[in-house]
């Protein structure tokens, strides 16, 4: 999976004023990353807002992405739920054809045991035509995947292939870089501490700064992939407080505002997200004053 090594970027879903889908923002949008440096692109993760899609609309930018991409850079689909059965069927009938995994959230809600974690994604492992990445952000769903719980999914299924780690926790992060096989992906899920994962051994991130900073978080990214520790941690700290900036007020509602500062979008999100404050817009247009 040497495809997804380095720097994907959760995309948004730029949205009119009306509340429709804005199929020309989100086409420049993708065209943005590729052009800076992005490895691959994640479709209809958190950060897109996918709650609030509906089916057709699901498929629309499911569409325009690809369109957009031209098969340039690696698509990743965000499909997960806490139904498993009803995600496993979803996902027998998914064209994933144009995507080169999936990306599973561990179910939210349900807080099950690592044993009821274990047996989702055995499920989601069977019935997906594509690898799978794990996806574990215990501050959305209300429960933890353990290292022990990855470990043993990576021994079990070999199309489970990596994991994004958004736990918050470097040292959970070091444990299963420490663990797992070097080639099961252990993808860092939160930009501040994307660049101390990599330096550890893990493999890049999936990335929401990324897509306001694309050229300089990829260069960030690169550096610390090739060991460059200097240069690389130079970078970060000159991204670092967009980082605060950006999730000061939740996600997506900052990363749209940074690209609305961009004019790559409108400032509109879909309830129950409403758009950042005034005093947040004013604090990332300066910020983006320098770059």
């Amino acid at each position: 999976m040497n495809k997804l090594i380095g720097t994907g970027v959760a995309l948004i879903t730029p949205f009119k004023s009306d509340l429709s889908v804005d199929v020309e923002a989100l086409s420049n949008l993708v065209k943005d990353q590729v052009a800076n440096g992005i490895n691959y692109l994640v479709v209809l993760g958190t950060t897109g807002e996918s709650a609030t899609l509906s089916k057709s609309e699901k498929d629309l930018v499911i569409n325009t992405v690809i369109k957009a991409n031209n098969g340039k850079i690696p698509l990743v689909l965000g499909i997960g739920g806490n139904n498993t059965a009803a995600l496993a069927e979803e996902l027998k009938f998914t064209d994933l054809s144009a995507f080169e995994a999936i990306l599973s959230v561990s179910p939210y809600y349900s807080k099950p045991t690592q044993e009821g974690i274990y047996q989702h994604y055995k499920i989601i492992s069977e019935a997906s035509k594509k690898p799978v990445i794990i996806y574990n952000v215990p501050g959305r769903t209300a429960s933890n995947v353990l290292p022990a719980t990855v470990l043993r999914l990576a021994q079990d299924f070999k199309n489970i292939i990596g994991i994004k780690e958004a736990a918050g926790d470097i040292v959970q992060a070091m444990k299963l870089i420490s663990i797992l096989p070097e080639d099961f992906l252990v993808i860092s899920g939160d930009d501040m501490v994307t660049l101390p994962i990599i330096l550890a051994g893990g493999h890049g991130v999936i990335s929401v700064i990324g897509q306001g900073l694309p050229s300089e978080f990829s260069k960030m990214v690169q550096l610390g992939l090739e060991g460059k520790v200097k240069e690389a941690y130079k970078l970060h700290y000159k991204i670092m407080p967009s980082i605060d900036l950006i999730f000061a007020e939740g996600n997506p509602a900052g990363i749209k505002a940074m690209l609305h500062s961009k004019k790559a979008c409108e400032n509109v999100l879909r309830l129950p997200l409403v758009k950042s404050s005034d005093k947040l817009l004013g604090e990332i247009e300066a910020f983006m004053g320098q770059f």
